[in-house]
């Protein structure tokens, strides 16, 4: 193959836009401007500044994201929490299994009572859980 063809044939780079953007504009702002900007800016959720002024300018719609870091807190513990509440009812079914294996009857009822006690107590705890998790979503949560 001599140059031409080489040429036509591997012409290397990406393929060009069908509108490039080419007309830049510049203006400057105080710094008070740029703090309200530039926190408008976060609140936008947008990745690029110059996507978020074109919005701005053209009046398209802006999409606001507010995280709410005692929310996401409450969150996270509440999850944590969940965790915690299954892996005891796993330990549970396994302290079961263990006293009918290693005890008499009589002696796994008396232990089985005072579990059971126990587990009275951590049913209201939920119900309680539950109920702070309600009163916090209507509060919070709209």
């Amino acid at each position: 193959m001599d140059g031409n063809q080489r040429k036509k044939w591997n012409k290397g780079g990406r393929k060009p836009k069908l509108n490039p953007a080419q007309n830049r504009y510049m203006f400057r702002l105080a710094d008070e401007e740029n703090a309200r900007f530039l926190a408008m800016f976060e609140k936008s959720g947008l990745h690029t500044k110059a996507k978020f002024i074109t919005s701005v300018l053209f009046g398209k719609e802006i999409k606001t994201v507010k995280i709410d870091k005692v929310t996401m807190d409450y969150y996270m513990r509440l999850t944590n929490f969940h965790s915690q509440f299954r892996s005891i009812g796993v330990n549970y079914n396994q302290i079961v299994k263990m006293l009918y294996r290693n005890f008499s009857e009589k002696k796994a009822a008396a232990y089985l009572y005072k579990l059971e006690k126990q587990t009275a107590e951590l049913a209201v705890l939920c119900q309680k859980m539950i109920a702070l998790t309600e009163e916090f979503e209507a509060r919070h949560l709209q």
